[in-house]
């Protein structure tokens, strides 16, 4: 009955998970160097599924064939989504690993536009997005690119398969076996990595916070925007992504912003109101 009250608009639910996920960012960091980016994605989603399952208490057994087929690819992108981001954010900057993984949501929603408008929304991201990329004439990592790249399709196949679970299945449920799913698949990389072999009290702690942060509050606010939005308009919202990060690195770690990563916030933020106000009801 609890889970009733929660009523969030979809749009307020996604800006509210872009928040949480940059400010567990921050704690991720500070994390990274010590438990290893298997490691920091093993408690962050290990921790999840547990205050999920906890917090929904899912009957799997009344779990039907049709919702695991749905339910089971949902979970398993989840989790290689976040794991294979954190393999590409030990190798390359941060703000050009969420730039390139957004590649995959923005290419979703352009072949899910059948309208002139959608593709000037997309535009104005893209062109934030291109903005706020820290290019720079260094030599890149190419793993860690290529591992973007991918966290990026699986963040696309995120979006389809939510958008599809979220239609069949009560939210509490798919977002904590989803979860689960991911924290299966995860698990034994943090495992093999011995980062784990590290884990203090006070790091627990702070895993505890980054779980809440970057999977369990966001990923649950998503799976209500997921069933109610357009995947489309689901993408060009996430945009925000890149300028958050940008964001919250100004204010948690001091970075300071660029007249072009200010112009990319402006960007991004005009494209997601406009995909928002011109979205077909």
């Amino acid at each position: 009955m609890k889970n009733k009250k929660i009523n969030l608009p979809p749009v307020q639910a996604v800006l509210l998970a872009i928040i949480s996920v940059q400010c567990g960012a921050a704690i991720a960091k500070t994390l990274f160097p010590t438990l290893g980016a298997a490691g920091t994605a093993s408690i962050r989603i290990g921790v999840s599924a547990i205050i999920l399952l906890l917090v929904y208490r899912p009957n799997l057994k009344a779990i039907t064939k049709t919702q695991w087929k749905v339910v089971i690819p949902y979970g398993l992108s989840l989790g290689a989504m976040n794991l294979i981001f954190y393999f590409a954010i030990e190798r390359i900057p941060i703000g050009l690993a969420v730039t390139l993984e957004f590649i995959g949501p923005l290419l979703l929603a352009i072949i899910g536009s059948k309208r002139l408008i959608d593709y000037l929304w997309v535009l104005l991201a893209g062109i934030g997005i291109l903005l706020i990329a820290p290019w720079t004439n260094e030599r890149l990592d190419t793993l860690g690119v290529l591992f973007a790249l991918i966290a990026g399709a699986l963040w696309a196949a995120y979006i389809v398969f939510g958008g599809k679970i979220s239609k069949i299945m009560n939210e509490g449920t798919a977002v904590s076996t989803g979860m689960l799913l991911a924290a299966i698949l995860v698990l034994p990389f943090g495992i093999f990595e011995n980062g784990l072999a590290n884990l203090t009290p006070r790091l627990f702690g702070m895993g505890v916070a980054l779980a809440l942060l970057s999977s369990a509050i966001p990923f649950t606010l998503e799976m209500k925007a997921l069933g109610k939005l357009p995947p489309r308009t689901f993408s060009i919202l996430m945009s925000l992504e890149p300028a958050a990060a940008s964001i919250c690195a100004f204010i948690f770690l001091e970075e300071n912003l660029s007249f072009y990563e200010i112009l990319a916030v402006v960007c991004v933020v005009i494209a997601s109101a406009g995909s928002t106000l011109t979205t077909k009801k």
